[in-house]
């Protein structure tokens, strides 16, 4: 909840058709979890060190576990000049090559289509990319993933691009979580309820059985 740029862990269901011999019913699987892409809400910082990303990419970052993608736009500059998120990983441009920058060379502006600048001189640009709808995400370090299908870098920026001074908020919404966990709660207390009654009414249909033997 409290971590920024993080994705939600939801489960999803299918229905499963029965074989034909049991008359066309229709059963649910056991459900799977996904990583929810819901955008989180942007808070201002000030900070030229922040970013957000607007619409569906993510920011490239070169991390332990190879490339990965974040919505985690909290970065800062190494001594050398090397942009890198909080956790030190370094931030890749559209080519997947780590961006470098003056560490006294300095305001940095960072545009809407991720292009660094520094007292008016174009540095490089911070990489985007999208991640195929069907991809399945594998969690790694700083609120990143990392799919089981190759990413692609964004070059229309009519829909994505990049918020400076601004910080994307995980996107667990506590009261929605509360709401759904009561309502979770009481459909159990229902269900264990339902239970207990058709067993008590088989309970007694046995005794009625037994005694009239």
């Amino acid at each position: 909840m409290n971590s920024a740029g993080y994705r939600a862990t939801g489960v999803s269901f299918e229905a499963r058709p029965a074989p034909a011999s049991s008359g066309g019913a229709v059963y649910v699987d056991s459900g799977a979890d996904y990583i929810s892409r819901r955008a989180g809400a942007l808070t201002r910082t000030e900070n030229p060190f922040d970013i957000a990303v607007k619409g569906e990419a993510w920011i490239g970052i070169k991390s332990a576990n190879g490339i990965a993608y974040t919505r985690d736009g909290r970065l800062r500059l190494s001594e050398s000049g090397a942009l890198e998120t909080i956790n030190g990983d370094a931030v890749l441009d559209v080519g997947g090559a780590p961006l470098s920058l003056d560490p006294s060379g300095g305001v940095v502006a960072i545009a809407s289509d991720g292009m660094i600048s520094q007292n008016g001189k174009q540095l490089g640009a911070i990489g985007l990319f999208s991640l195929a709808p069907d991809a399945h995400l594998t969690r790694a370090a700083n609120a990143s993933v990392i799919p089981d299908q190759p990413a692609a870098a964004v070059l229309d920026f009519s829909q994505n691009g990049i918020a400076q001074g601004y910080i994307e908020a995980s996107n667990v919404d506590p009261i929605v979580e509360m709401t759904k966990l009561i309502s979770l709660s009481r459909e159990f207390d229902d269900i264990n309820s339902m239970i207990s009654q058709t067993e008590g009414s088989l309970g007694d249909a046995i005794k009625t059985l037994l005694a009239g033997n």
